[in-house]
């Protein structure tokens, strides 16, 4: 079982390394296009060459976490798997093409469960924002990815394609795939694909998901495809006209590759020692981002209300003083009255919570 972990893990680092290159190359066009563009009416920022560089710390550190040697943590999720596809209800034959549909589809699926998990539930958001706390678009975003993702144990999510007979070794094959295809998707050099679009996650759709739009948060889960995302309600378009502004709502500016990686545990850590009431813990741990007792903090739907009482419309990019739970300036009061323990009013007395994507 350990040798083939580490079989996975080498491929991994080679397509991680590969990443790199391609994606140093990315930051090269995009550096020439903007030097082109200067003096020009363009939106394009230069790239962001500090931002790669603690990228590519962070994965240093998680060379360094992976490299302790595999325990019960971290070496949890194949030997589950095959304990789960012990117990398999049937076995799903993977020399027919259609086994190989089936794998697709059900890796899809529960990738988009993960995945919208990921976002909706604190625990596993906690690792997740650091794939959304780059302040730029490109394929560095790809691989900037968590230390502390094995130990919120997402790896349950794919545990039950084992239970429906397909092999730990073949899910896992399944789930690299569909992080492959994800990497190109991370650029906005790539304009809309037509038909493609609503079909396929493409670098459109994937824009949407990466913004800090209150319009534009929790949506487009899916790996490959948007089929999950348009059954359950969570498909997105990108607006034409709409300036996208990336990372996180509250945006990390650190660039200190650890603390990037533990920030929010650092927060849920502070919440939990504050909390008097047991529940209240549990929603500090399995609520949704920005979740606080008593409809205090600010999650996505507390954003919305927030702004539709701000602009008229649930749209738009927080600003600051609302993050920081601060008055609103001079000049930018709500157009409509808030109501006495909405979020718009809480927001005005109350520091709301830093909150993400």
């Amino acid at each position: 079982m350990i040798e083939k972990l580490n079989v996975i893990q080498t491929m991994m680092a080679l397509l991680g390394a590969s990443a790199v290159a391609i994606t140093a190359l990315e930051g090269v066009l995009i550096g020439r296009l903007a030097k082109r563009d200067q003096g020009q009416a363009s939106e394009r920022q230069p790239y962001d060459w500090s931002a790669f560089w603690v990228t590519v710390r962070i994965n240093m550190w998680r060379v360094l976490v992976e490299a302790i040697p595999m325990g019960v943590v971290l070496g949890a999720s194949l030997p589950f798997g095959q304990w789960m596809y012990e117990q398999r209800l049937w076995t799903v034959p993977m020399d027919a093409w259609w086994g190989w549909a089936a794998m697709f589809l059900c890796t899809e699926f529960f990738y988009y469960w993960m995945h919208r998990a990921g976002h909706r539930v604190r625990w596993y958001w906690a690792s997740h924002q650091v794939h959304h706390s780059g302040n730029q678009y490109n394929l560095a975003a790809a691989f900037r990815q968590s230390i502390t993702g094995k130990v919120t144990g997402g790896f349950v999510f794919f545990a039950p394609q084992c239970l429906l007979g397909f092999s730990p070794d073949a899910v896992l094959i399944s789930y690299g795939l569909n992080l492959v295809y994800q990497f190109w998707i991370h650029t906005d050099l790539v304009p809309k694909l037509g038909w493609m679009e609503g079909v396929f996650n493409t670098p459109s759709a994937h824009r949407v998901h990466h913004a800090a739009n209150v319009e534009y948060l929790d949506c487009n889960y899916g790996g490959t495809i948007m089929l999950f995302d348009r059954l359950f309600g969570t498909y997105v378009e990108e607006q034409d006209g709409v300036p996208i502004r990336y990372g996180l709502v509250k945006p990390q500016t650190s660039r200190n590759a650890l603390w990037v990686c533990l920030a929010e545990w650092a927060a849920i850590g502070r919440d939990l020692l504050k909390v008097r009431n047991p529940l209240h813990a549990l929603g500090y741990l399995f609520g949704p981002p920005g979740w606080a007792p008593h409809g205090r903090g600010l999650t996505t739907e507390g954003l919305r209300q927030a702004m539709t009482g701000l602009t008229g419309q649930p749209a738009g990019v927080p600003p600051e003083w609302l993050l920081e739970g601060q008055p609103a300036p001079v000049g930018e009061a709500a157009v409509a009255p808030a109501a006495a323990g909405s979020p718009q009013s809480m927001a005005f007395t109350a520091g709301a919570q830093a909150r993400r994507v």
